[in-house]
């Protein structure tokens, strides 16, 4: 396994539409397991296929301990709202309030390339939400009303000259935390 470089916000395959899976291969095993150990080592809880330079429809999720490579997914159901701030390993410390389903029904293949349908709610389902955006170009800020996504956006043009190409490097053996935001992110 190794740590992938992630895009971050400017990156243009953040904004495409991912393709497809047709067959599950040991190279998307393998991309999963890399995904997980990057997910991991930016101490996040979600990390989707553009996130790290790829356009295949791949994500995947571990929260609280239920872990999850969601490939092909789609939610199938939406019930309720809730309000949460958000954040995107893709935007490094930026974040906001984003209004979601509170609870969904994903349909997604696993690793194993066996379909499977799982029912979540509260910070799984918010975190199905934010990935299956990502696999079609959406970010957290697109959902921010004009102000506060102007306002993210201006903290941004800040923060993006430590990501040259916007690509974040992550460092092996060294785990990212903020400790103004403790919420983990996606």
């Amino acid at each position: 396994m190794s740590l992938l470089p992630i895009h971050v916000l400017g990156s243009p395959i953040l904004r495409e539409e991912t393709t497809v899976v047709t067959e599950v291969t040991d190279e998307m095993r393998t991309l999963i397991d890399d995904m997980y150990e990057t997910m991991y080592a930016a101490s996040g809880i979600g990390l989707a296929a553009p996130q790290v330079g790829r356009s295949e429809r791949i994500a995947v999720v571990d929260v609280e301990g239920q872990k999850f490579a969601l490939i092909n997914p789609e939610i199938v159901e939406r019930d309720g709202k809730e309000r949460a701030e958000e954040a995107c390993l893709s935007i490094p410390e930026i974040y906001g309030h984003v209004e979601r389903a509170k609870r969904v029904v994903v349909q997604a293949i696993d690793r194993d390339g066996k379909p499977y349908e799982i029912e979540a709610r509260g910070l799984l389902a918010r975190c199905f939400q934010h990935e299956i955006d990502h696999l079609h170009g959406r970010l957290f800020i697109d959902y921010l009303s004009y102000l506060k996504r102007r306002g993210a956006m201006n903290e941004w043009e800040e923060l993006k000259a430590q990501y040259p190409g916007n690509i974040r490097h992550l460092i092996p053996g060294q785990h990212e935390t903020d400790a103004d935001h403790p919420e983990a992110e996606m």
